[in-house]
């Protein structure tokens, strides 16, 4: 294997620490809200894409369907989601957010916003696009790698 460019190594450097830092971030304000990372995905999903099933729920979080149901039963009982009877299936019960769970799910996103705004507020925007682009290429790579890791 060839050695890679110190440079590569100084960027790939600063996306752990990037991941790192954004990742303690993250999780404390999640843990302030009384959220895991699986219950907040739940509901980023209902918030983004409104009331679905727990199977289409779970087919877009990538989970069992029993996996759901325990997210949905802690959520249920802190009063953030509410799972009642399909108005065209029978056989299915139709998830969505309560008025508590919409509402930490927007401080939840506005808090992104303010950091957002913070953090790149005296980036120009050329600077910001080509950023943007180079991290969605990175990403594109890492997804594309996936769990084998580079060859």
């Amino acid at each position: 294997m060839s050695e890679r460019p110190v440079p590569a190594r100084a960027s790939l450097d600063r996306l752990f620490e990037l991941a790192e830092v954004l990742g303690a971030m993250t999780q404390r304000g999640m843990a302030e809200k009384g959220l895991t990372t699986a219950r907040a995905g739940v509901l980023w999903a209902l918030f983004h894409d409104g009331p679905m099933t727990q199977r289409a729920l779970a087919t877009q979080l990538g989970v069992t369907p029993r996996n759901v149901t325990g997210l949905l039963d802690a959520l249920q009982e802190d009063g953030m989601a509410v799972r009642e009877a399909h108005p065209t299936d029978r056989r299915a019960m139709l998830v969505s957010l309560t008025k508590e769970g919409r509402s930490v799910t927007s401080a939840l996103r506005g808090g992104r916003d303010e950091l957002a705004a913070m953090l790149f507020a005296d980036v120009p925007a050329d600077r910001l696009d080509a950023f943007t682009v180079t991290l969605t290429q990175v990403t594109e790579r890492l997804r594309a790698v996936g769990t084998d890791g580079p060859e």
